[in-house]
């Protein structure tokens, strides 16, 4: 359910449902986009401890590199994480995720550009 909150499906639950209603069909749970309120708490949490936690650039490529974690250990004693070692292990997985679209995003940016500059030195 992680990996599939970060594909950008440009539908919600509710309309997810709509549609199946209006198909006929039953809901498919495996299907159904995910909603943060839908996740135990220590993926909520590792959602919080994402969101709050700097992004880190290269600055020559423009490639994401992942999140700074040197502020975790902090920000676990601020918002008092229960189950530290179970938080940071769906904060990697989220981690992972984030970075995998982000990036590929940032590929096909990339993509985009050099073939709009390769059009552009044709003329």
């Amino acid at each position: 359910m992680i990996e599939r909150t970060f594909k950008d499906t440009g539908i919600d639950v509710e309309k997810y449902l709509l549609v199946c209603e209006q198909l006929g069909q039953t809901p498919d749970p495996s299907k159904l986009p995910p909603e943060r309120s839908m996740f135990p708490v220590e993926v909520l949490d590792a959602f919080i401890l994402h969101d709050v936690l700097s992004d880190r650039w290269d600055g020559t490529s423009g490639y994401y590199m992942g999140k700074d974690f040197s502020a975790l250990g902090t920000y676990i004693d601020i918002f008092n994480i229960v189950d530290p070692q179970q938080t940071v292990w769906f904060l990697k997985h989220i981690e992972y995720y984030n970075s995998k679209v982000i990036n590929e995003k940032q590929e096909a940016k990339r993509k985009a550009e050099e073939r709009k500059l390769k059009s552009n030195t044709r003329k």
